[in-house]
């Protein structure tokens, strides 16, 4: 356990232990000051896998709002496209939410790139959380007509067949302007679909890029992204996770 500033993380706990594979582990940052429980934060990475670290500097900026945040590895290269994975961590926020100052039955699935598809995913179809509460989906720079890592559907075709009604999950959905990985178009049609059908969602773009968005830039000399310091990167940042706090708190 380690503190940085006004929150705390706990590194590499086990979330899934399978026979034959390395155990999958997950990270939480949480706030340092003792609150009464408050809705918990899943964040999923993109399709790099077991890249939770990249999310690091994004889960510190949630944590420093008052929730918990627990950052799962995954690996979209599993026989499943890391399903199994995903699924496993959204049950131990579930089961274990409690232990880090969330509330279990109150959880926020948010996810950058691939890991927005998989959030979005399973707000659109609430049957498939295996029974966990999810009371609001937060897709950042994602893209919404491809197969859900989570469903195995994409969620713009299961918005086809889903209704919004009272109890719909609600979802926000933030893009870079400057995103070139993938564009900013897929969030835009994906809200407009949302709002024809009558599905509560929120819109955020921001003025950044693919890496930007989670407060990082990409290193092409390592392949992945790291944090930065510059401060309109850390603007960018910033305001996704306001977006993702404000989904915690308005559901």
């Amino acid at each position: 356990m380690s503190r940085t500033g006004t929150t705390v993380e706990i590194r590499d706990l086990i979330y899934l232990s399978q026979e034959g594979a390395p155990p999958q582990r997950l990270d939480v940052h949480r706030p340092a000051a003792e609150r009464p429980a408050g809705p918990s934060v899943l964040l999923w990475h993109g399709i790099g896998p077991d890249e939770k670290d990249v999310l690091v500097p994004l889960a510190r900026a949630i944590a420093s709002h008052g929730l918990p945040v627990l950052v799962p590895d995954w690996r979209s290269d599993a026989p499943d496209g890391g399903r199994s994975h995903l699924m496993a961590s959204l049950r131990y926020v579930r089961d274990h939410a409690v232990e880090f100052g969330g509330d279990g039955e109150r959880v926020v699935l948010a996810g950058w790139s691939a890991g927005a598809g998989a959030a979005t995913g399973l707000a659109l179809r609430p049957a498939a959380t295996e029974g966990v509460r999810v009371i609001a989906a937060v897709g950042v720079a994602g893209r919404y007509d491809l197969p859900a890592r989570s469903t195995g559907t994409a969620p713009l075709a299961d918005l086809d067949s889903a209704d919004a009604d009272v109890g719909a999950v609600s979802v926000t959905l933030v893009h870079g302007t400057a995103d070139s990985v993938l564009s900013s178009s897929h969030s835009r049609d994906f809200g407009a679909a949302l709002r024809t059908k009558g599905w509560p969602v929120t819109s955020r773009e921001l003025a950044s890029d693919h890496a930007g968005v989670i407060m990082t830039e990409y290193d092409p000399s390592r392949g992945l992204c790291v944090p930065s310091t510059s401060e309109h990167v850390l603007r960018a940042g910033r305001e996704t996770a306001a977006a993702i706090v404000s989904a915690a708190r308005t559901a």
